[in-house]
C-alpha cells in the first residue's frame, strides 16, 4: 500500500507472511490442555515464527488486516478515519522527534521515588509512532518507536513500589507489548532481548498478582487490578508465542476467583439485556477503567481466535451495555455486593457497595470504538448504548489526550482510527474470533450465541458476594494508624479525583460501607486499590 512501508519488510515478515498465506491452523493442543477447556472450532493462527509454533503477527490489538484498512481508508479521506488519524498525528507522543529516557528500576507506589511517568510516557509514543508509520508509511515513525523499545529493553531490570507495582507491571506490560507488536519485523529491532525484559520483568509481576494477590483475600481488590494483570500476561504469551501463559489468562477469565473474571467483574445479568458491572459501585472511573481493560482482553484474544467476547452468553456485551447507559446519565439497577477484605493471617473486614455511583455525563475514555464495533459490525448485534456513547467519544484519541496524569494512559485509544470497521454480512455475522478479519472460528467451550439479552436471574457466585457466599464483617479491624505493610497502599499523590463523588464510611469490626450523595469520602486506610486514572 505505502511502498515506503514495503520496502523495509524484513525477512522475519516474508517468514509471518508465508506463515498466513500456508492456510488457518487451529490453536496447538497445549492450550486446551493447561486451560482445561476445548479449544474453539476454527480458530486460525498463523505460524509466527520461523519454526512456524507461533500465534498470528501482528496479532494483539492490531491485525496486519487491521492495519491494511486503516491506511487505506486514511488515503481515501473516509470517515470517520480520517478524523482518527488526524488526532494520531496531532498527539506529541506521535512525533518522530522522540527520545527516549529508559530507567533502570520503574517505580510505582508511596514510599518509593516514583518515576513510572517516564515509562508510560515513551511507552505511548513507541505505540503512536508504530501505528503512525503504519497508516502514512513514514519510517520516521517506525525508527523511532523502535529506537524507544529497544532503549527500554538495553536497560530496564525490575519493578517497584507499593502494591501499585502490580498496576505498572499489567498496564504497561500489556502495552509495551502492543507498541512492540507494530514493529517487531523490523531487522533493527531486538526481538529477542524485548521478550526476555517481558517474561522477566513484567510478566512474573502480573502472574505473581494473579495467583496470590499480593497476600491479600481474593477479592481485597477491585476488578481492573485482575484485569491489568490479565491484560499483560495475554499479550506476553502471544507476542512470546507461550501458549501455556495464554491459557492462563482464557481459564482465569472464565473461572477465577478474583474479580476480574468474568462472572465476578459483571455477577448479575437483568433480563432487559444488561448485566451489573461490580464497580459501578465504587465509582465511574475505575468502572471505565475495567471496561476497557476487559475489551483489550477480548480483543486481543479474539484475534487470536478465542471468542472472549461471546463467552457465557455474551456477558461482556451486557456489562458494557450497562456501564454505557449508566455513563451516558440513564438509570440501573443494582444488587448490593459485599466483598471480603484484608491480608492472610492479618487483618480482615468487609466493604459493602449498595448502589451505583453518580456519574459525569461529561467523563469519557478511549474505550468505546473497540467494543461497540465488535457488537455491532462483527457479530451485527443491537447494542443502542454502545452505539451512542461511542458516537459521543468519537473520534477517540490516547494517551495525552486525557490529561497529564497516569489515567490518561491508562487505554492505548485511538478506536476511532484502529477499531471502525464496515458491518459484516452473512454467514460471517455473529461468529468467533479468527486472525486477521476476526470473522471465522467458533465459540470456546461453554459460550453462549452472541444475542442481546440475558437470562432474569444472576448466574455464577452469588450476588451479593464476589467469589463466594456473602461474608459477614471482619473479626479485626486495622490496626491504629492503618499500617497495612504495604497490602494494597497505593500513591497519595496520584489519587482518582473520581472517587470524590463516592462517599466511603469505615464502620466498626471492618465493614465498610459505600454511602452516595452528599457524603465525604472517608477511604478505610488499607482499602485495596484501583489503577488510577485522573
Amino acid at each position: 500500500m505505502h511502498e515506503t512501508r514495503r520496502r523495509q519488510i524484513s525477512r522475519r515478515s516474508l517468514l509471518r507472511a508465508t506463515g498466513a498465506t500456508a492456510g488457518a491452523v487451529t490453536l496447538g493442543t497445549g492450550i486446551a490442555q493447561a486451560a482445561g477447556r476445548a479449544q474453539p472450532q476454527g480458530a486460525a493462527r498463523a505460524a509466527g515464527s520461523a519454526q512456524g509454533s507461533g500465534y498470528a503477527h501482528p496479532g494483539l490489538l492490531h491485525t496486519g488486516a487491521d492495519l491494511d484498512r486503516m491506511a487505506a481508508k486514511v488515503k481515501a479521506g473516509a470517515a470517520p478515519y480520517a478524523a482518527g488519524f488526524a488526532r494520531l498525528s496531532a498527539n506529541r507522543h506521535a512525533q518522530s522527534g522522540w527520545t527516549a529516557n529508559p530507567q533502570a528500576t520503574v517505580y510505582r507506589g508511596a514510599g518509593s521515588p516514583q518515576n513510572y511517568a517516564i515509562l508510560y510516557n515513551d511507552v505511548h509514543a513507541a505505540y503512536q509512532n508504530a501505528l503512525r508509520y503504519h497508516v502514512d508509511g513514514d519510517t520516521a515513525h517506525a525508527d523511532t518507536a523502535v529506537a524507544i523499545l529497544n532503549s527500554w529493553s538495553s536497560k530496564l531490570t525490575s519493578l517497584e513500589g507499593s502494591a501499585d507495582r502490580f498496576l505498572a507491571a499489567g498496564l504497561y506490560g500489556y502495552q509495551i507489548a502492543n507498541a512492540a507488536e507494530l514493529v517487531r519485523d523490523r531487522d533493527d529491532f531486538e526481538l529477542d532481548r524485548f521478550r526476555t525484559m517481558l517474561t522477566t520483568v513484567f510478566a512474573p509481576v502480573s502472574e505473581s498478582f494473579l495467583k496470590d494477590h499480593n497476600n491479600a483475600v481474593v477479592t481485597n481488590y477491585w476488578t481492573n487490578w485482575d484485569l491489568t494483570a490479565m491484560a499483560c500476561v495475554l499479550a506476553t504469551g502471544i507476542f512470546c508465542d507461550d501458549e501455556a501463559r495464554v491459557a492462563r489468562v482464557v481459564e482465569y477469565f472464565e473461572n477465577g476467583a478474583g474479580l476480574g473474571s468474568v462472572r465476578n467483574a459483571i455477577p448479575v445479568v437483568g433480563d432487559d439485556g444488561l448485566a451489573e458491572w461490580l464497580e459501578a459501585g465504587r465509582d465511574q472511573g475505575h468502572a471505565l477503567l475495567g471496561v476497557g481493560l476487559m475489551g483489550t482482553v477480548c480483543e486481543m484474544a479474539w484475534n487470536q481466535g478465542i471468542d472472549l467476547y461471546g463467552y457465557d452468553d455474551s456477558r461482556f456485551l451486557k456489562g458494557a451495555q450497562y456501564v454505557a447507559k449508566w455513563s451516558l446519565g440513564g438509570d440501573v439497577s443494582y444488587t448490593a455486593n459485599t466483598r471480603r477484605k484484608g491480608a492472610i493471617g492479618g487483618w480482615s473486614g468487609s466493604e459493602t457497595a449498595s448502589d451505583a455511583a453518580p456519574v459525569d455525563p461529561t467523563m469519557t475514555r478511549p474505550i468505546w470504538a473497540m467494543i461497540s464495533n465488535h457488537y455491532t459490525k462483527r457479530r451485527g448485534l443491537s447494542a443502542p448504548y454502545l452505539t451512542r456513547i461511542a458516537a459521543k467519544a468519537t473520534p477517540e484519541g490516547g494517551g495525552g489526550d486525557y490529561g497529564p496524569n497516569s489515567g490518561g494512559y491508562d487505554q492505548l485509544g485511538f478506536g476511532t482510527l484502529a477499531f471502525t470497521r464496515d458491518k459484516v454480512t452473512g454467514s460471517g455475522a455473529g461468529a468467533g474470533g479468527g486472525t486477521g478479519g476476526g470473522t471465522g472460528g467458533g465459540k470456546p467451550a461453554g459460550a453462549g450465541s452472541a444475542s442481546p439479552s440475558g437470562s432474569a436471574s444472576p448466574s455464577g457466585p452469588a450476588a451479593n458476594a464476589p467469589g463466594g457466599s456473602a461474608p459477614g464483617p471482619g473479626s479485626a479491624t486495622t490496626p491504629a494508624g492503618g499500617n497495612s505493610g504495604d497490602l494494597a497502599s497505593t500513591g497519595t499523590g496520584d489519587l482518582a479525583a473520581w472517587t470524590a463523588a463516592t462517599g466511603i464510611t469505615a464502620l466498626a469490626g471492618g465493614l465498610l460501607l459505600l454511602r452516595r450523595r452528599g457524603k465525604t469520602q472517608q477511604e478505610h486506610p488499607r482499602t485495596g486499590g484501583g489503577a488510577h486514572s485522573k
